[in-house]
């Protein structure tokens, strides 16, 4: 659940409340996701992240796993 709120709050910046509009957000989902996931509104945002919730936390985790990764050779 960190992992989730620590990424969140890096990727959403200027967007906290409104993360279907950020364009950082709408690239990563498009790229993950692919065609589906481009143009989201709200409803459709929160959708897909439930639908997806497990994958979704296989790559929060993916995420964690990197970010420690990195600071241990920093």
């Amino acid at each position: 659940m960190l992992n989730a709120i620590r990424y969140y709050w890096i990727t959403a910046k200027g967007y906290r409340f409104r993360p279907w509009a950020s364009p950082y957000i709408q690239w990563r989902l498009e790229t993950f996701f692919g065609a589906e996931a481009s143009g989201l509104d709200a409803p459709q945002f929160f959708r897909l992240m439930w639908r997806e919730r497990a994958r979704t936390r296989r790559f929060l985790e993916w995420v964690a796993l990197r970010r420690r990764a990195q600071t241990k050779h920093n």
